[in-house]
């Protein structure tokens, strides 16, 4: 296997496979995206994504697609090929039988099953394959993140997302919040809900706003787990995310300090409780982004309140802010900020994103802020 830089005919296959890739955003999960471009003589001949979890993978899609004998043919994939037997056959089978010449890789899979066998078998088995570095191989990276941080440390990607004035608060001193973003603004927000695994608020938000925290947009093919941060176990039994636990998972993470009582009466409505240690709130956190991993999870979206938010940045645990800045100016000593927490004593510091990425949605600003990659 080679590592090297793309030619200009393989960066732009390898493009197309990402972006066929990113199409199934928010389906794919717990496996990652995957594009695939077949290409014989300078010609493309089959293309194709892995549409979800348990359809066929992109590169047996692009094969089966193909308008011509594929034998000969080279492989562009924006993810090394599997090789193991999981609820589809190994892709490497495939590209063998197929008789492809040739399989250009923009990422590897972290996961220890996969992780540079696959590519073994297909270089002892008279394959030549190539791995690009450079701008492609992160973009590939990066449509993957939540597939990489919970193959390489267990734990979900955890994304935060507030809404602020421009003087930097979430909320009035009343805690009136309604509504600082615009409707176009909190209708993406629904859609990342519905890419995500799991939706996170701490329980002053439950006992604030009631929430469903449910994905409302047209073709949401999965809702995604509820998550309330309730370390004494208070939600209460009539809330609407207790109500609905039967019909969209709900997950209450709580403390030691829960009593029994009130952890049977959740778990009875249907609730899943899972019970956090440690020593303070960060350590906390970690232990149940962890446990939250163990079942599955591997993307969250953090949407509140201050306190859970602060705590999550205590621990370490925010990998990307997507934050909306409405044209409002509210004012106020005791009015609400985005993070609370310990926070740091001095500007050098705090933590500076890798990278951002700044639009406009109907008079908001938003803002990405990728704070680490995986």
């Amino acid at each position: 296997m080679t590592q090297l830089t793309a030619t200009e005919r393989d960066a732009r296959h390898l493009e197309r496979a990402i972006e066929l890739a990113a199409r199934a955003r928010g389906k794919t999960s717990p496996n990652p995206l995957v594009g695939a471009v077949l290409v014989k003589d300078g010609r493309v001949i089959g293309e194709g994504f892995h549409a979800a979890a348990g359809a066929p993978h992109a590169e047996r899609v692009a094969l089966a697609s193909a308008t011509e004998d594929p034998s000969g043919a080279t492989l562009y994939v924006s993810l090394e090929p599997c090789c193991h037997h999981g609820r589809t056959p190994p892709c490497t089978d495939a590209i063998l039988e197929a008789g492809i010449a040739r399989v250009v890789v923009a990422s590897d899979d972290p996961t220890e099953k996969a992780s540079g066998r696959g590519l073994g078998i297909l270089r002892d088995e008279g394959v030549r394959v190539d791995m690009v570095d450079g701008e492609l191989a992160r973009a590939a990276r990066l449509i993957n993140q939540p597939f990489r941080k919970h193959a390489r440390s267990g734990r979900p990607l955890v994304l935060l997302k507030f809404a602020m004035t421009l003087d930097g608060k979430v909320a009035t001193a009343a805690g009136d919040s309604k509504w600082i973003s615009s409707e176009e603004s909190r209708a993406l927000a629904h859609r990342w809900r519905a890419e995500s695994d799991a939706v996170a608020v701490g329980i002053g938000t439950a006992l604030v706003d009631d929430p469903l925290l449910t994905a409302r947009v047209e073709g949401v093919e999965r809702q995604p787990r509820r998550v309330v941060f309730d370390s004494e176990a208070r939600l209460p039994a009539d809330c609407r995310l207790v109500a609905s636990a039967r019909e969209a998972p709900l997950t209450v993470v709580c403390s030691r300090a829960a009593s029994r009582a009130a952890v049977s009466k959740l778990e009875a409505a249907g609730a899943e409780v899972i019970v956090a240690t440690g020593e303070n709130e960060a350590a906390r956190v970690a232990s149940a982004l962890a446990q939250l991993g163990e079942l599955g999870v591997q993307s969250l979206l953090l949407e509140g309140g201050s306190h859970l938010a602060g705590a999550f940045r205590d621990a370490g645990e925010i990998d990307e802010l997507r934050v909306f800045v409405a044209p409002l100016v509210a004012g106020g000593r005791r009015a609400r900020v985005p993070l609370e927490g310990q926070g740091v004593e001095a500007i050098a510091d705090a933590q500076r994103a890798l990278a951002t990425e700044v639009s406009e949605i109907d008079g908001d600003v938003l803002i990405v802020a990728r704070m680490r990659e995986w």
